[in-house]
């Protein structure tokens, strides 16, 4: 499973950068694709770095910051959306995955959390 997870992050974070190479190269669309660039890839990041974390305190500690950075991808994704006008479909995929890394990446907190009560 964490094998899995960590390559679906990855995944994740390069399908958001092709999307963003997809749109016009503006200080707006700029300012949005930035930013779905950094929290996408942040993802798949931060979800490594928890995989090595020391104790399970830290495990929790490191999936919120995932958990924070998914929630912002879908945010940016929102955004293109409403401004974009194109690529709807994709980030309509996109927005859909990034929910799902939310959804597992909170399960596996509460998982953690009733684990040390």
């Amino acid at each position: 499973m964490k094998e899995a997870l960590k390559k679906r992050t990855k995944i994740f974070a390069s399908d958001c950068w092709y999307l963003c190479a997809k749109f016009p190269v503006s200080r707006e669309f700029n300012a949005y694709c930035n930013q779905l660039i950094r929290c996408s890839s942040s993802v798949g990041a931060n979800y490594r770095t928890a995989c090595r974390a020391k104790s399970d305190a830290d495990f929790i500690n490191k999936l919120k910051i995932v958990e924070e950075e998914a929630d912002e991808s879908m945010y940016f994704l929102e955004l293109l959306k409403e401004v974009g006008n194109k690529e709807e479909e994709e980030i309509k995929r996109l927005h859909v995955e990034a929910n799902e890394l939310l959804s597992i990446t909170f399960a596996s907190i509460r998982t953690m959390r009733n684990r040390k009560s």
